[in-house]
């Protein structure tokens, strides 16, 4: 990604900055909340064109600014399905690398659903950085 470690750790911790690229494929973002601490919580609030709301929200289990994320994540319409997703951020001069790592879905038509939504959400975050 075209950024330093610290723009694109503020682009996972920033609401504002959450609300630009963290809805996949057609959704709109409506609403983004981060109280980036250890115990913190984190929500995300989209749209998609038929005008059904996705919720979304965790707490944060790991802070490393600027290097790493850990956080559970939940859909308000099925919380007991909380998984875990890990972002590790590693700078290489002007630019960083992302690793994301989902991990403990319910069955694999989640893990596949949420492996689209974040691809097309990565690419909107790279876009903010071109």
């Amino acid at each position: 990604m075209n950024a330093s470690a610290a723009k694109v750790y503020a682009a996972w911790t920033q609401a504002a900055q959450l609300m630009r690229w963290m809805h996949p494929l057609d959704t709109i973002c409506l609403h983004a909340e981060a109280d980036v601490r250890v115990g913190g919580r984190f929500r995300v609030i989209m749209r998609s064109p038929d005008g059904e709301e996705h919720d979304a929200s965790g707490t944060y289990l790991e802070v490393v600014p600027e290097a790493k994320l850990v956080f559970t994540w939940a859909w308000r319409s099925t919380p007991e399905r909380e998984s875990r997703v890990t972002v590790v951020l590693r700078p290489d001069g002007a630019t960083t690398e992302i690793t994301l790592r989902h991990e403990g879905f319910f069955d694999e038509a989640a893990r596949d659903s949420h492996r689209e939504g974040w691809a097309s959400g990565l690419d909107r975050l790279v876009e903010l950085f071109e």
